[in-house]
This record gives structure tokens, C-alpha cells and sequence, in this order.
């Protein structure tokens, strides 16, 4: 199977965030876990990862908090969120959606959803890219009389 690229994925509950390893693994993805925002940061420190897959609620360092960190080191982040309680977050979500391109996965939620939302990103984000080199390699000139 193809390295599909590494996730980190950090929850407080770590038998959820082991389902979670597993359905990732078997579509090819390199995991690790961490069981709380503080160990999710260091995971990350020592080794970053292509996506960040993280419960927004967790004591001390919530979820929120833990890539706002991650972000201090690499702004371009791929991050979805996942909670039960999405609506009291509905505003910082939406910010986050703006502004980082963030998923949000509403606990609970199907393992292939996760993957199927992962895999279709990291397609649209090769495709842009793609695009974007294509664009700068190819000289376009405008029609005669336009």
C-alpha cells in the first residue's frame, strides 16, 4: 500500500483515538496518537506530521489551543477538528474554516468520513498545487484582439 502521509491524532478518550489510528492505517496513512493537547504539541515538535486530527475538548491544553501552537511552527497545517459539542465552538470554527481551511467532524462520525474528507483535501491540495505550477511554467499570452 502507498504511504497516503502521517497524521497525528490526539484525544482525550484513546480507545476513540486508536479507532481512529487504525481506519487511517489501513488507507495507508503513518499514525501516532497523543492523549491530550500537551502531548499532541510535543508529538508534533518532534516529529511533524502532514495532518493534525484533534478532540477540541481535553482538560488543561484543549484542542484549539494546541494548534494554535502548531501553527506557530508551521502556519499551513492540515488540521480537522472533531467534537461533540461543535455548536459551542460554531464561532471560532468558522474562523478557523476561513481562515486555515480547517475540517470540523461532528462526533460522531464514521472513520470513513475522516478518511474520505483526509484523502479528498490532500487531492484538492495536489490538484491546486498541480495547477499552480502548470500555470507558472506555461507562458500565456492573450488572443489577438482581446
Amino acid at each position: 500500500m502507498t504511504h497516503a502521509g502521517t497524521v497525528l491524532v490526539v484525544d482525550d478518550d484513546e480507545k476513540f483515538a486508536e479507532i481512529i489510528a487504525l481506519a487511517l492505517r489501513a488507507k495507508g496513512f503513518e499514525v501516532r496518537t497523543a492523549r491530550n493537547g500537551f502531548h499532541g504539541y510535543a508529538s508534533y515538535v518532534r516529529s511533524p506530521s502532514d495532518w493534525v486530527v484533534t478532540d477540541i475538548q481535553m482538560l488543561e491544553l484543549n484542542g484549539l489551543e494546541m494548534i494554535r501552537g502548531i501553527r506557530a511552527l508551521n502556519p499551513a497545517v492540515n488540521t480537522i477538528y472533531m467534537s461533540a459539542a461543535v455548536d459551542e465552538y460554531r464561532e471560532v470554527l468558522e474562523h478557523e474554516i476561513r481562515e486555515f481551511g480547517v475540517g470540523v467532524m461532528n462526533k460522531p462520525f464514521s472513520s470513513d468520513s475522516l478518511v474520505e474528507r483526509m484523502t479528498n483535501t490532500a487531492a484538492d491540495t495536489a490538484l491546486a498545487a498541480r495547477i499552480e505550477e502548470v500555470q507558472s511554467t506555461v507562458n500565456v499570452h492573450p488572443l489577438p484582439g482581446k
